[in-house]
């Protein structure tokens, strides 16, 4: 868990995950990467500019909550109330799965390590995980749905 943690920072599992649908899934994967990064897009945009620093919830000490120092990542500056991670993560998942929904079921099951690896390592609540799952999964049904709604080519510019 000290390893997937940082590995998910920036988005950057997500990212990858984007790059293999991409090059693998032909249409289909370029469609499902397109949604989960409209995704992941807004719900970062949304949970650090507006939900964060209304939030002001401090994140808790791994050595108070005597977390063992193998566990430990390095603890983020930025407020703990919503996970970023967690809500990017599910975002991704949630806007793949529109598309591809086997896909979806296993982004979502990295999700789910994902926020529990911010838990386990000290650098969340639980509730933080939570709230960050629940608001990267809505706000992805939101980017999903105007992608549907518009279609690629008007999003993309594409004739």
């Amino acid at each position: 868990m000290s390893l997937l943690s940082p590995a998910a920072d920036y988005g950057r599992l997500s990212l990858v995950s984007a790059a293999v649908l991409s090059a693998a899934g032909g249409p289909r994967g370029r469609q499902a990467a397109l949604g989960g990064l409209a995704s992941l897009g807004l719900t970062a945009t949304v949970v650090n500019v507006v939900v964060r620093p209304l939030g002001r919830r401090r994140r808790p000490d791994p050595s108070a909550l005597e977390v063992p120092f193998e566990r430990q990542v390095r603890v983020p500056t930025s407020r703990s109330f919503p996970s970023g991670h967690s809500a990017g993560a599910f975002a991704f998942a949630t806007g793949v799965g529109d598309t591809m929904p086997r896909a979806g079921t296993l982004l979502r099951s990295v999700a789910a390590l994902v926020a529990y690896s911010r838990v386990h390592t000290g650098v969340h609540y639980p509730v933080d995980v939570l709230a960050g799952a629940l608001l990267g999964t809505t706000l992805a049904q939101m980017a999903t749905h105007r992608l549907t709604r518009d279609g690629p080519r008007r999003l993309t510019g594409a004739a």
